[in-house]
């Protein structure tokens, strides 16, 4: 499973760390040890993604909700630049970096919506989601995170 990889484990704990500076809401319950606490953000019931901070930024986590959504694994899923979850066409791309730059500049955004292609080209609609900068304690920026609230196919 790759989410057991010592990185996964300590990303995962950054993800829920930094959810809960952001937004204030807690992204699971309890004090959790870091496997644990991997291993229930894996299993969440809701796809969790986030991508890293390259000029061209690359996904670097998505849960086994995300994974089942974008139709690939772990390996493929890390090694794809986020901007190609979305449709190529100049508009979504553009709406997407607006969203994108708000969000790094206030912290998070709430409640987006916006259409997403799977690896075999099944379009899927993405709602309630909360996008947020991913930061460690002391400020520095990891990438930035999505909780998707829900995902209907197209």
């Amino acid at each position: 499973m790759p989410w057991r990889a010592r990185e996964a484990v300590g990303y995962a704990a950054l993800l829920v760390t930094s959810f809960k500076r952001v937004t204030g809401r807690a992204l699971l319950e309890g004090d959790l040890p870091p496997f644990d606490l991997a291993e229930r953000l894996f299993h969440h019931p809701q796809p969790l993604v986030s991508h890293g901070t390259e000029a061209d930024p690359v996904f670097r986590y998505g849960n086994a909700a995300a994974l089942a959504l974008w139709q690939m694994g772990w390996h493929d899923f890390t090694r794809l630049p986020s901007r190609q979850s979305a449709q190529p066409d100049p508009d979504i791309q553009s709406d997407r970096a607006a969203l994108l730059a708000r969000a790094l500049q206030t912290g998070w955004v709430a409640d987006y919506s916006g259409i997403r292609i799977s690896a075999k080209g099944q379009r899927f609609r993405i709602s309630d989601t909360i996008l947020w900068t991913v930061t460690d304690a002391q400020g520095a920026r990891h990438g930035q995170a999505a909780l998707i609230g829900s995902a209907v196919m197209l």
